[in-house]
């Protein structure tokens, strides 16, 4: 398993809208008892991060996540950066996320946010 492919199946997940299939991703690309901390949200397990994950897809309908970036990887680590938006669109929020990976499986991710609206 590739850096890259550890990416892509981490933005599979974020965009999968089946709950029994997201789990199912889950379960394959994170360690058990895996965490998820960004400026605005923490999970740790794979029942809370399912959880986060589906209340973003409900607080954005149509949105689909993109990698925008090429993959880093050093030794444990991995770096990206993604985009967010509606499908077929532009987006409207982006972000860097860095991981550890434990056997090729997300361990911890860290997310930050590095474009996002201005508030109403």
């Amino acid at each position: 398993m590739t850096a890259t492919d550890i990416a892509n199946r981490y933005i599979a997940t974020w965009n999968e809208t089946d709950s029994q299939r997201r789990s199912a991703l889950l379960r394959e690309g994170w360690t058990d008892g895996a965490t998820y901390v960004d400026p605005l949200a923490g999970a740790a397990g794979y029942a809370e991060i399912g959880k986060l994950i589906d209340s973003v897809q409900q607080r954005f309908p149509g949105f689909r996540f993109s990698l925008a970036s090429r993959v880093d990887h050093y030794g444990d680590r991995v770096r990206f950066s993604w985009s967010f938006g509606p499908d077929g669109q532009s987006d409207l929020i982006q972000g860097t996320d860095f991981c550890e990976i434990e056997g090729g499986r997300l361990k911890a991710v860290t997310g930050f946010l590095d474009k996002v609206p201005p508030a109403n």
